[in-house]
Order: C-alpha cells, then sequence, then structure tokens
C-alpha cells in the first residue's frame, strides 16, 4: 500500500510538472504568435511609409525638372531676344553705314576720317561683343556651379535623414526587445511562484491524508 501511496504521488507530481510545462509551451507559442503579428504589421507600416516616400520623391524630382526646364525656357528666350536687339542694331548700324557711304561718295574729301571712325566703331562693337559673350558664360558657369552645389546639398540631405531613420528603427527595436525580456523575466517569476504554490499545497494535502490516516 506505501509503494502504491509512493507511485501515486510520484504520477501525481509529474502530472503537474506536464500541466506546468504544458502552459509554459502555449504562453511560448502565444507569445511568438503575437511577436510575429507585430512584426508583420510594422513591416506594413514601413512598406506604406516607404511607398509614400518614393512618391513624395518622385514628386520632388519632377516639380525641380520642371523648374529647370523652365529656367532654361526663359534664358532661351532672353538670349533670342538679345540676339534680335543685337540684329536690329546691326541692322541700323549697316543703314547708318549705307547712308554714310552714300554721304562719302558725294563727300570724297572727308572719305579717309569717315573710314577711321567706322573702323573704329567695329573695334568698340567686337569688343562690347566679346565683354558679353566673357559675361554670358561667367553667369552660366555661375549658374552651374549653383545647380550641383544644390544637388550635392539634397543627397546630404537625403543620406542624413536615412540615417536617421536608421538609427530610430535601431533604437525602437532595441527598446522592444528589452520591453519583451523583462516581461519574459516577470512572466517567469510569476509562474514559479504559481508552481511552489502548487507543490506546496500538493505536499500539504499529502500531510493531511497521511494525518488523518
Amino acid at each position: 500500500l506505501k509503494q502504491e501511496k509512493l507511485r501515486f504521488q510520484f504520477q501525481e507530481r509529474q502530472r503537474i510538472r506536464e500541466e506546468i510545462q504544458k502552459k509554459k509551451d502555449e504562453a511560448l507559442q502565444l507569445k511568438y504568435l503575437e511577436k510575429q503579428r507585430v512584426r508583420e504589421e510594422k513591416q506594413k507600416i514601413k512598406d506604406e511609409e516607404k511607398r509614400l516616400k518614393d512618391i513624395e520623391v518622385k514628386r520632388q524630382k519632377e516639380e525641380e525638372q520642371n523648374l529647370r526646364e523652365i529656367g532654361h525656357k526663359l534664358q532661351y528666350e532672353k538670349q533670342k531676344l538679345t540676339e534680335t536687339a543685337q540684329k536690329l542694331r546691326e541692322l541700323e548700324t549697316e543703314r547708318i553705314k549705307v547712308k554714310e557711304d552714300q554721304i562719302l561718295a558725294e563727300q570724297e574729301a572727308h572719305r579717309e576720317k569717315e573710314e577711321e571712325i567706322k573702323l573704329k566703331e567695329q573695334l568698340q562693337k567686337e569688343k562690347e561683343k566679346e565683354q558679353r559673350a566673357i559675361i554670358q558664360k561667367q553667369k552660366d558657369e555661375e549658374e552651374e556651379r549653383k545647380l550641383i552645389e544644390e544637388e550635392l546639398k539634397l543627397k546630404e540631405k537625403e543620406e542624413q535623414t536615412k540615417l536617421e531613420s536608421k538609427i530610430e528603427e535601431e533604437k525602437r527595436i532595441e527598446e522592444e526587445k528589452e520591453r519583451l525580456r523583462q516581461w519574459e523575466i516577470k512572466f517567469d517569476e510569476e509562474q514559479k511562484k504559481k508552481e511552489e504554490e502548487l507543490i506546496r499545497k500538493f505536499y500539504s494535502d499529502t500531510k493531511e491524508e497521511k494525518n488523518y490516516k
């Protein structure tokens, strides 16, 4: 009878341990499923944020391209207006030259003096033309430099934003791991207390049965 009783106690303890282990396994399974669900939700949010960000970047690039095209068109129109004005000036100069030639034909005595004046005017015009070309080249180079600087600034800002996002994500992941670790510790402590309580209760009931007999 004593052996039977010991065997029964052993089986009961074994059953309790199995139930405790089963509860632990179920809790771990639930925790794993919950973590899996949270990861999937976060991934969905991250994907959506990336999609929206890509759309915004594309929109900004399109706006920048439109601004560049508008600037180019304005510059081209300005250049054409300048060329037209130059042509008008040249036509006017040619008209004056024709008139002067007519005067020279009529006033042969002043021919050499008129030719000298004409040569000086031509030299002055070429000099002004060269100066305008130099100024225009400087403007074009300055504009190109500014565009390159803006592109570099945008690229640096984008890289900085990516880095900050990565750091923030790593920080968030670490905080999540720490919260889960603290939860597991708390859960294990509570589970251990429950297990100890069950064991104490079991031995207490066993002792009462023995005293009763």
